[in-house]
């Protein structure tokens, strides 16, 4: 027998379907900027799709949302060969560890070594950085400190930078995180 479906009904079908994946990639490119590779990924699988969507419900920067699940935590999966839902990764931690980077609390670094831990246990973000005391050094007076004693000790290297030797800055940089252990703010670092 033939089959008829009223427009009612269809439209009612169609209000109740899911959002496609494809329409998830256009409005992650369209309505929140990501990169089309990104979109493509995130929305891509369902388990990703969602995590995105309820991590970035928990931060204001959706696109370091974004930037470190297709970067980091599609490379623990990818190790790991499982989907999102069967890590210890909640969509709240992950909010929180996004959150945690972007107000400098922790710098980017940092931030892997505190995924890594979550993922192996499942602990809180905040937690690991309390007891683990990996809170950034912010206080520019104790930066410029470290800044003067490795310039102090690094009297050849400062002759070869200032005779036009520029890559050698990065040293200088690399030897201030050295001091702290990663946990000075980059930038901070780099303007001093």
């Amino acid at each position: 027998l033939p089959v008829v479906i009223s427009d009612k009904e269809l439209r009612e079908i169609k209000d109740n379907l899911p959002e496609l994946p494809e329409e998830k990639e256009i409005r992650y490119i369209s309505k929140i900027g990501l990169e089309e590779s990104e979109a493509k990924i995130i929305s891509s699988s369902k388990t990703m799709a969602n995590m995105f969507e309820e991590a970035s419900s928990k931060t204001d920067d959706i696109k370091l949302v974004a930037k470190w699940l297709v970067g980091d935590v599609s490379a623990l999966l990818n190790k790991d060969n499982i989907e999102i839902d069967e890590s210890n990764l909640s969509p709240e931690n992950f909010g929180k560890l996004i959150e945690r980077i972007s107000d400098n609390t922790i710098s980017g670094k940092i931030a892997k070594s505190v995924l890594e831990e979550v993922w192996e246990n499942g602990s809180d973000v905040d937690e690991i950085i309390q007891t683990k005391g990996l809170v950034q050094i912010q206080d520019e007076s104790l930066l410029e400190d470290i800044a003067k004693k490795v310039i102090e000790s690094n009297t050849d290297q400062i002759v070869a930078y200032r005779s036009g030797k520029d890559k050698l800055f990065g040293f200088f940089v690399g030897q201030v995180m050295k001091e702290t252990q990663g946990k000075a703010n980059p930038k901070s670092v780099n303007e001093i």
